[in-house]
């Protein structure tokens, strides 16, 4: 009998990492980060990653493995993903993918569609390109090789227009017609578990609106010194992480630290709210 592969679904400070662990201690299990942002070293604190005690009490994958300036994909994930989860089989334990981030979930559960890869020089140029046009300009130049790319989206932003755009000058063909294409998904159907952790939506916002005053308390604001300094894009994906734009405001002058913590509760509480909405959607509960 084939061992199945653990998910442990829900929105940010639902308490899934604790679930995940709690069966990994009782499953003879390894964790396997399915979190975005947690994939990055340079933001522990601010992603909520395990500490350290809890990673000494089973093994876990894909945490802060990955560099700030990096872009990780759901096709990037998956890879590696595939890698953690194979190897945890292969040796007779439980793999227990745990995450907030629906796309890689879904990416794991349903695979995705082979896309060719891009050359560096072949990338470089499709973000000159959007430098050099503007975004408006950009995206309808985009719209004329690829008008599905812009019905399936309803929001995109500089790096889904230069993945889309790079696609079409490194092959001819559209990303949209390489994900029509379709996938195979990398395992079957009945080898996942899919655990969904839930609270009652005023639990779960009190929940995100104390976890930001623990992380401030923890050194959040030092964090974002330290990634500042790195000089990395504003575009960069773990710029976007909830409270490095807040926090950058503070220390830029422009709101108070109270307003900045505020502003990160609320965001947080958004995003919370988007991921439970998309989880109860696409996992069917």
């Amino acid at each position: 009998m084939h061992k199945k592969i653990l998910i442990v679904a829900g929105a940010t400070a639902s308490g899934k990492s604790a679930r995940a662990l709690s069966l990994a201690q009782s499953r003879d299990g390894v964790i396997i980060n399915a979190d975005s942002q947690q994939m990055y070293r340079e933001l522990r604190i601010l992603t909520a990653r395990p500490t350290a005690q809890e990673e000494a009490l089973v093994p876990h994958r894909l945490y802060g493995t990955m560099a700030g300036a990096d872009n990780c994909s759901a096709g990037v994930w998956l890879n590696f993903a595939r890698m953690e989860i194979d190897w945890v089989l292969s040796a007779g334990k439980t793999p227990i993918v745990v995450g907030g981030t629906g796309l890689y979930i879904k990416a794991l559960m349903e695979g995705i569609a082979e896309i060719p890869d891009v050359p560096p020089q072949v990338r470089a140029q499709a973000v000159s390109d959007y430098d050099d046009m503007g975004k408006d300009a950009f995206a309808a130049r985009l719209r004329e090789v690829d008008p599905e790319f812009f019905v399936r989206l309803s929001v995109y932003d500089k790096q889904r227009l230069v993945r889309a755009w790079e696609v079409w000058l490194a092959s001819g063909k559209s990303l949209s017609w390489w994900q029509g294409r379709g996938a195979t998904p990398p395992y079957a159907a009945d080898r996942f578990e899919v655990r969904l952790v839930e609270l009652p939506r005023e639990e779960l916002y009190k929940r995100c609106n104390e976890r930001f005053v623990a992380m401030m308390e923890q050194g959040a604001v030092d964090e974002v010194k330290q990634l500042l300094s790195l000089n990395l894009p504003p575009d960069a994906p773990i710029m976007k992480s909830v409270g490095v734009r807040e926090l950058s405001a503070h220390m830029e002058g422009k709101i108070t630290l109270e307003e900045a913590i505020t502003q990160a509760q609320q965001a947080t509480r958004n995003y919370a709210k988007r991921q439970l909405t998309w989880f109860r959607h696409q996992l069917g509960t």
